[in-house]
């Protein structure tokens, strides 16, 4: 079953890329107490991840902690030293990289998919969410192939409207 807007997210073990090696926290710790808006790639360094998902967030990341947004946190279903490199490349000290190693919490909240089709296994399905204390306010999960509706400006839109 996919988490829907007003459910609590799962308390699931990620770990946060950081310069000093990954850091162990779960979501409960991660997203307790914060405004976070959350966003899903299936993979670091793939082309629409990198091309255009990541550097909206980048781009925009002024703008949405200007509208009360306390972390932008991006998520895949990659180790955390993959994360590490691909937010140094083409992140920002704006982001948070959140590792999914196994993808347990893209299984738990039911947004995984199976990528073996591409060679890559196991991934997370491409959404946004904003989460306000581990709550989900709002979801928006991409349609196979698509990149708009998990948009740092998509998100943004919905916070003005909302």
């Amino acid at each position: 079953m996919t988490i829907q807007v007003g459910d609590k997210l799962p308390d699931m073990p990620l770990a946060i890329a950081t310069p000093d090696g990954p850091q162990q926290t779960t979501t409960s710790e991660y997203f307790g107490g914060k405004k976070v808006a959350l966003f899903a790639v299936p993979g670091a360094f793939t082309p629409t991840c990198s091309a255009r998902h990541m550097p909206s967030f980048v781009e925009k990341a002024g703008d949405l902690k200007a509208g009360g947004i306390d972390e932008i946190a991006c998520v895949s279903v990659n180790d955390p030293f993959v994360m590490a490199a691909w937010g140094e490349r083409d992140g920002s000290r704006d982001i948070t990289m959140l590792a999914d190693g196994n993808g347990e919490f893209s299984d738990a909240i039911g947004l995984s998919m199976d990528g073996a089709k591409f060679g890559m296994g196991k991934r997370s399905q491409r959404y946004s969410m904003l989460v306000n204390d581990g709550v989900v306010e709002q979801l928006n999960v991409e349609a196979p192939g698509e990149y708009r509706a998990s948009s740092a400006e998509h998100m943004l839109e919905q916070m003005q409207t909302s």
